[in-house]
């Protein structure tokens, strides 16, 4: 599976833009999950049914993903 990376452009609550980073491809959408949802949209429009071969990943900083899971502050246990 190849995988398509999004990189937030701007950020402004309520809009968010983006673009793929290796596709000519700009997206608009008030959150996060509807920012996935229209990059998966995009891909559809893009590349027609060959769009399931790809994985559509958002990323605001350098090289992080966008991820709802955050972390608690808590060390990582090491398992031995």
């Amino acid at each position: 599976m190849r995988e398509v990376a999004f990189r937030v452009l701007a950020e402004r609550p309520g809009h968010l833009k983006a673009q793929a980073e290796s596709l000519p491809i700009r997206i608009t959408a008030p959150t996060l999950e509807e920012l996935q949802h229209e990059a998966r949209e995009a891909l559809i429009a893009h590349f027609g049914p060959a769009h399931c071969a790809y994985r559509v990943r958002v990323r605001r900083g350098p090289s992080a993903a966008v991820s709802s899971i955050r972390p608690m502050g808590r060390p990582v246990a090491l398992c031995h």
